[in-house]
């Protein structure tokens, strides 16, 4: 018995069929993802580090801004499947975020609207988070991104990309928001 699905022209499913280059998550050792970032480079692999900025006090007393990586412990890498290799072979490189057979596509839109809305907002790391009222940004940098809100008064919203179980959050104006249909009421329930 055979059975035949319709995929979306695009889609992931698609990707993998034709070997085009799709963005997945690499899992790395802890407080490696710069250095894996120049490997990578090196090895002519398209690679996605977002960064944040953090304010910091030594022991001295003395305080300095550092880069740090917004999703801690991951890197994104866009390949082909016969380019995983390189990737794997990577030091610092634990594995591809998926199952044991096949590593989980991120969706392009995301990972094209995080590098291009990054620059132009505050964003900061946050708690994976499964329950509260989804929104969507309507309006700005961010614009089509869904996250959950956090805060009604000073409006926090944290997207989360549910391959790599990881959120960060993110300052808008409360009329960039809108509720997603259906979803804000099943998240009660």
């Amino acid at each position: 018995m055979s059975s035949t699905k319709a995929v979306d022209k695009g889609s992931a499913a698609d990707a993998v069929v034709a070997d085009e280059p799709l963005w997945l998550a690499a899992y790395t050792t802890p407080r490696h993802e710069k250095r894996i970032a120049e490997y990578l480079t090196e090895r002519e692999v398209e690679h996605f580090l977002p960064l944040y900025s953090s304010r910091r006090r030594w022991k001295d007393g003395s305080k300095v801004t550092i880069e740090l990586p917004l999703f801690p412990g991951y890197i994104f890498v866009r390949v082909r499947r016969r380019q995983r290799v390189k990737v794997l072979e990577t030091p610092g490189v634990v594995r591809l975020v998926g199952s044991s057979h096949e590593p989980s596509a991120l969706p392009e839109h995301e990972i094209e609207t995080l590098r291009a809305g990054l620059p132009a907002v505050k964003a900061e790391p946050h708690a994976y988070l499964v329950a509260g009222d989804r929104v969507r940004i309507k309006n700005g940098p961010l614009s089509g991104m869904e996250g959950i809100m956090v805060r009604k008064k000073e409006l926090h919203i944290v997207l989360t990309l549910n391959q790599i179980s990881q959120s960060i959050a993110v300052h808008v104006d409360a009329f960039d928001v809108e509720p997603v249909e259906g979803e804000a009421d099943q998240a009660r329930d």
